[in-house]
C-alpha cells in the first residue's frame, strides 16, 4: 500500500513486453495527433510553425520526468497560444520567449507555494461543465477542416470513424487509431486523392531546438511588460493542467501528486522557453487519446510522444506531410464522443439533479465554449457554485424565541451556520420593543464563521441597549467564542 499522503503511481511500472508496447504505440499515435494541432496553435500565436512543435517536444519529453501525473501530455495548447498572441504580434518572438521563461517561474513559485490544493474548491459540477465543454470545443475544431472541402473527405472521416469502432473487436494489440491512420494514409495515396494533407498546415522542422536566451534587453521595462502576460500564462497553464490531472485520476483510478504537477509544469516552460518554445501545458485531447483510447498509464507513454514527434517531423517529414487531416479528424472527433459525459445530459439524470447543479454545469460549458478559455469557464463556474451554495446555506440558520413563564426573561435560540449571507437578516428576527428587559441569545446550535456575523450579533445588542435592556450571549463553541471575543464592539468604529 501506499503511504498516507503519498500518491500511488506505481501501475504498469513493471515493463513488460505488453507494457511497452501498450506504451510506445499509445505515444506514437499521440504524437501523429500533436503534429497539426501544434501547427495550427503557431498559427493562432503568430509564430513560425515550428515553434509550436518544437514546444510540444520539449513540453512532453521534460514534464515526463518532473511531472506529478504520469500518462498525461503536456504540449503547446490553444489556450496558451491565445495569451501570448497579442504579445508576440506587437513585439516579437524574443518577448514571448521571456514571457514563457517568467510564466515558468511563476509556475514553480505557485507550485512551491500551494495552489494546487485550491482543486479541493471545484465542485463536481464545474469538472462535469470542464469536460463536456472540453469535448465540444476538440469537436469544433474539427469543423472548419470539414468546411469547404474536396467531396473524399467526408468518406474518409466516416471510414476512419467506422475502423476505430471496429478494429478493436478483432484485436487491441495496435491501437485503432494508429491503424485507422495508416490505412486511410494508404487509400489516399493509392488512389491519388487531392484532400488537405498534414503538409499544408506548415513546413516541419529539419533539426532539433538549440537552446539559448531569449532576444529582449534584460531590463525593469521588459519586466513591467511581459509580467502581466506571465502571470496569466501561469495561471491559465496550471488551471488547465490540473484540471485534466484531475480527470485522469477519475479514468485511471489513481493518485497523482497536484503539487508536483504544478512545480514540473514551470519546469517544462522554462526548459521550453530556453529551447525557443512557446511554452504550452497540459492537452486533454491527447491526454484522452493516450489514457482512454492506447490504454498508456506511464511515463513512457509521454516521453515516447514527445520523442516520436520529432523523430516524425525530422526523419520522416515527407511521409508524415501526406498523411490526410481526414485521419486526424476522425480520432478527434472519436475522442470528443468518448470524452463528452453523456450521462450528465441524461433526462433522467437532470430529473434527479438539484438545479443548481444543472446551473452550475451549463454555466461552465456556456462559457468555455464562448470564450475558448478553459481556466475562465472553470472560474465562472466555480463562482456560480459558490453563489448557490451560499444562498442555500444562508436559510439553514433559524432563530426560535421563548419567554419565561414569569415574563421575565426571552430566550432567543440561534441554530445553523452563521456567515455574511446567513447573518443578514438577523438583527431583523428579534422583537425589541415587546422583549422583556432580560435576552438570553443561545449559540448552542450555532457556528460564527466571519466578522459579518459578530457585527449582526453586535448590532442586536446594540438596539436592546438603546432600549435598556441587557443581552448575555450564551452556547458559544471555542472557535465562535474565540472569533467574538475578538472582534465584538470593534467593528463599528464607535458609531
Amino acid at each position: 500500500m501506499a503511504r498516507a499522503g503519498r500518491p500511488d503511481l506505481r501501475a504498469h511500472r513493471t515493463f513488460t513486453p505488453r507494457v511497452l508496447r501498450t506504451e510506445l504505440l499509445s505515444g506514437l499515435v499521440v504524437a501523429l495527433a500533436l503534429i497539426p494541432e501544434a501547427i495550427s496553435f503557431s498559427v493562432i500565436a503568430g509564430v513560425d510553425p515550428r515553434i509550436g512543435l518544437f514546444a510540444s517536444f520539449t513540453m512532453a519529453v521534460t514534464i515526463a520526468v518532473v511531472g506529478g501525473r504520469p500518462a498525461m501530455i503536456s504540449a503547446a495548447t490553444g489556450a496558451i497560444a491565445l495569451v501570448v498572441a497579442p504579445l508576440a504580434r506587437e513585439h516579437g518572438l524574443g518577448y514571448l520567449v521571456a514571457t514563457v521563461i517568467l510564466g515558468g517561474l511563476f509556475q514553480v513559485v505557485l507550485g512551491a507555494c500551494g495552489v494546487a490544493r485550491l482543486m479541493r474548491f471545484v465542485p463536481r459540477s464545474v469538472m462535469v461543465g470542464f469536460v463536456n465543454a472540453l469535448a465540444i470545443l476538440i469537436f469544433m475544431a474539427q469543423v472548419p477542416e470539414l468546411v469547404d472541402v474536396p467531396w473524399p473527405v467526408y468518406p474518409l472521416v466516416a471510414g476512419g470513424l467506422v475502423l476505430m469502432v471496429l478494429f478493436p473487436r478483432i484485436t487491441r494489440v495496435v491501437p485503432a487509431p494508429l491503424v485507422s491512420i495508416a490505412i486511410l494514409t494508404a487509400i489516399t495515396l493509392g488512389a491519388g486523392l487531392a484532400v488537405p494533407t498534414v503538409g499544408d498546415k506548415g513546413s516541419l522542422p529539419s533539426s532539433l531546438p538549440v537552446p539559448g536566451l531569449p532576444d529582449v534587453p534584460f531590463t525593469v521595462g521588459t519586466l513591467t511588460l511581459i509580467a502581466p502576460y506571465a502571470l496569466a500564462f501561469a495561471l491559465v497553464g496550471l488551471m488547465e493542467s490540473l484540471m485534466t490531472a484531475k480527470l485522469v485520476d477519475d479514468i485511471t483510478d489513481t493518485h497523482s501528486s497536484k503539487t508536483r504537477e504544478s512545480i514540473g509544469q514551470g519546469i517544462a516552460n522554462i526548459v521550453t522557453g530556453l529551447f525557443g518554445g512557446m511554452g504550452g501545458c497540459a492537452m486533454i485531447g491527447q491526454t484522452m487519446i493516450n489514457v482512454k483510447n492506447g490504454g498508456a498509464r506511464t511515463r513512457l507513454s509521454t516521453f515516447a510522444a514527445g520523442v516520436f514527434l520529432m523523430v516524425l517531423c525530422i526523419a520522416f517529414g515527407p511521409w508524415v506531410s501526406k498523411i490526410p487531416m481526414a485521419a486526424l479528424v476522425a480520432v478527434m472527433v472519436l475522442v470528443s464522443f468518448g470524452t463528452f459525459d453523456w450521462h450528465s445530459v441524461a433526462p433522467a439524470t437532470l430529473r434527479r439533479m438539484p438545479y443548481g447543479e444543472t446551473i452550475v454545469m451549463v454555466t461552465t460549458v456556456a462559457v468555455v465554449v464562448a470564450t475558448h478559455n478553459l481556466a475562465i469557464g472553470v472560474v465562472a463556474g466555480s463562482i456560480v457554485a459558490m453563489v448557490i451554495f451560499a444562498r442555500r446555506v444562508a436559510h439553514l440558520a433559524n432563530v426560535t424565541a421563548c419567554l419565561d413563564p414569569d415574563g421575565g426573561q426571552v430566550v432567543y435560540a440561534v441554530t445553523g451556520e452563521l456567515f455574511f449571507a446567513s447573518s443578514n437578516d438577523l438583527v431583523y428576527r428579534f422583537d425589541y420593543a415587546g422583549d422583556p428587559d432580560d435576552v438570553v441569545i443561545d449559540l448552542t446550535d450555532a457556528h460564527i464563521w466571519d466578522a459579518s456575523s459578530v457585527a449582526a450579533l453586535d448590532a442586536v445588542e446594540n438596539k436592546y441597549a438603546a432600549r435598556g435592556k441587557k443581552v448575555t450571549v450564551v452556547g458559544l463553541n471555542k472557535p465562535s467564542a474565540e472569533l467574538h471575543t475578538t472582534l465584538a464592539g470593534q467593528l463599528t468604529g464607535g458609531h
